[in-house]
């Protein structure tokens, strides 16, 4: 990893003000995704995998709407744009294609149709457990792997995905030229390539998961009193001390593995193995943006001078990826604690 993001201590220890919540803490891995040029003997969002050449490529069997999108013509576009955000504004010649990205769009039957049948899946996320040692492979594996299919499905608002662990020991002959779609829903569903730096800390569920009596003792003003020895107050000047609960202190946004899952866009809501009914555990959280709204205590130190504005120069540290799910939400993947290789679930929130 060649570069580092610090998430600043939590204004105040809630399982010191609050013990109740002291049992509740989970250890999660925020990746925080930057554009790059991963390998695939590196961690990483949307860049190669690390594929054995024996083994066949997932596809997705649909039904599929949409495909309005070449998927060429999304990653020229791209280049087109990081060139132009990395030179001063008025720069002859930046906003022009390359020579090579000109042989792509010529390149392009641009009345060829998507064939039918099964869509190639596009990589997603690549993590190393040694780089995220959250992670509960099963067996021998140490390496997850995630893909999704590019393009929309009836009933859901968002891609679905596949999930493989595999050991990264075992993989001697790699796949290297991977099939690919002609046609994606948008750029929304191609992930940027990224390289990771990944975190640890430690989170606490979200307000709707807690006991009724801990929601009370969080919506309770006099109970914060205790936390006055903490850097600032900001908990005295929430409108409601528990929105300072849920903004600040208890689960972190953008891209992680592992913590506790966010929710807002539905209520809690079991999450059960359908293979062993255990109760399923956050393996991914996909997110749209790394940092929104109240969560900006959560800008990691080295670029909170520029990821605290609203500069459009300063959009791609709120929205490395370039991924959107929904209108701007999560993709939550969960993960059987009791059998890693079971069937994943997805939800949005």
């Amino acid at each position: 990893m060649t570069f580092v993001r610090t998430t600043s201590p939590r204004p105040v220890d809630v399982a010191a003000v609050f013990p109740q919540l002291a049992p509740l803490a989970r250890p999660a891995t925020r990746l925080h995704p930057r554009p790059g040029a991963p390998t695939p003997r590196d961690s990483s969002i949307g860049g190669p995998l690390l594929w054995p050449a024996e083994e066949p490529w997932p596809h997705c069997d649909g039904p599929h709407e949409g495909g309005g999108e070449w998927l060429a013509v999304v990653r020229v576009e791209r280049s087109v744009r990081a060139r132009a955000a990395a030179h001063p504004e008025g720069t002859p010649g930046v906003c022009a294609h390359t020579p090579r990205e000109r042989a792509v769009l010529d390149q392009i039957d641009w009345d060829a149709e998507q064939p039918d049948g099964p869509i190639p899946m596009l990589p997603v996320a690549q993590l190393y457990v040694c780089d995220v040692p959250v992670l509960r492979p099963p067996g021998q594996a140490d390496l997850l792997q995630v893909l999704w299919c590019p393009l929309d499905h009836p009933e859901t608002c968002m891609p679905r995905s596949a999930v493989f662990w595999r050991s990264a020991a075992a993989v001697t002959d790699l796949l290297t030229s991977p099939p690919e779609p002609l046609h994606v829903e948008g750029e929304e569903y191609v992930p940027v390539p990224c390289v990771l730096a990944p975190e640890r800390i430690t989170e606490y569920p979200h307000f709707l998961e807690l006991s009724e009596e801990l929601r009370g003792q969080l919506s309770d003003r006099s109970r914060w009193q205790a936390a006055d020895g903490a850097p600032d107050s900001s908990w005295a000047r929430a409108p409601y001390p528990e929105s300072f609960y849920r903004s600040d202190l208890s689960v972190a946004p953008g891209w992680k593995a592992g913590g506790w899952p966010q929710w807002g866009y539905t209520d809690p809501a079991p999450r059960q193995c359908p293979a062993c009914d255990t109760a399923m555990e956050p393996l991914l959280t996909i997110d749209t943006f790394e940092w929104q709204g109240a969560g900006h205590r959560w800008i990691p130190y080295e670029v909170r001078a520029a990821g605290s504005t609203d500069d459009d120069r300063h959009r791609a540290l709120r929205r490395p990826t370039g991924v959107q799910i929904g209108g701007g939400h999560k993709q939550q993947l969960y993960a059987c604690p009791a059998e890693p290789g079971h069937p994943h679930i997805e939800l949005m929130q």
